[in-house]
């Protein structure tokens, strides 16, 4: 026997004095309003209601127990509501500025499918999570790095090497792959292959550093959705293979747990995972 809803039942059909009418109130048949009421004076061990005059009343048995009957009813109708509020509560959660607005809003959509109720920002989190670099053996998001232009893209670094009589393209280094795994490693191969030291530049932003390679022959270091949002040309590095590695982190282990797994699809896209 469910004893919260034969509580709920009693309560009810005593408030209105009327089996028809209780059951309206709590919205189940009468029929089933009725079962409920006989299995809690089954289950209590006397008749709560008395039936053999024309109006209901409580027996003694009855009045005596309707308050606590009442107590557990409006203690379950308040755990049943504090459950959805904590259900509703906003999980913090911190994203990098790269995101696209547009993805956001379908990441915190299906994340509302999935009961979790996201708020997003790209500042860093004060309480909450993060969408955060990590190296990419690591991550559980990789996103594949290369080189973008306004005209064909250059697939190896080598070829940027300066030749006398000609100047010399920049590769411009967005302030989201300010990252050893990323940064360090291109400079390496920058000096390896004969790139001067500026020719491999960290940007302010990566407005600044859009605004470069729209208007010159110099590259960005970005992903390939980046790169058709900006209009750019991209291709992968020939000589060495880079990505961003993204994990969610500091937030709760089981929340966390559900953003890989469940939103594991929308924080890709948003991210510029390759599809």
């Amino acid at each position: 026997m469910d004893l919260v809803a034969a509580s709920r039942a009693f309560v009810a059909v005593a408030r209105h004095g009327s089996f028809t009418v209780g059951a309206a109130a709590i919205r189940v048949p009468q029929s089933v309003a009725s079962r409920r009421v006989a299995a809690l004076e089954s289950h209590l061990g006397g008749d709560l209601l008395d039936r053999t005059s024309r109006v209901l009343t409580l027996t003694e048995f009855g009045a005596d127990l309707l308050p606590a009957a009442r107590r557990l009813a409006d203690l379950a109708d308040a755990l049943e509501h504090d459950a959805e509020r904590a259900r509703r509560r906003p999980f913090r959660l911190a994203v990098p500025a790269i995101c696209p607005p547009r993805e956001l809003a379908l990441l915190a959509a299906e994340a509302r499918e999935q009961g979790l109720h996201l708020e997003l920002s790209t500042a860093a989190p004060g309480e909450g999570a993060a969408i955060a670099p990590v190296p990419p053996d690591v991550a559980t998001w990789s996103v594949p790095l290369g080189l973008a232009a306004m005209r064909e893209p250059v697939t190896h670094v080598e070829n940027l090497k300066h030749r006398a009589g000609t100047g010399f393209r920049t590769i411009w280094i967005q302030p989201e792959d300010d990252v050893p795994h990323v940064r360090d490693r291109l400079t390496r191969l920058g000096a390896s292959v004969g790139l001067r030291p500026a020719q491999i530049v960290l940007a302010t932003s990566l407005v600044s550093a859009a605004a470069e390679v729209l208007s010159t022959e110099d590259l960005l270091l970005c992903s390939a959705a980046q790169a058709t949002d900006l209009g750019l040309r991209w291709g992968p590095i020939g000589e060495l293979t880079l990505a961003r590695g993204y994990d969610a982190i500091a937030g709760p282990r089981a929340t966390l747990d559900r953003v890989r797994r469940l939103l594991r699809g929308p924080v890709g896209r948003a991210l510029g995972v390759p599809s």
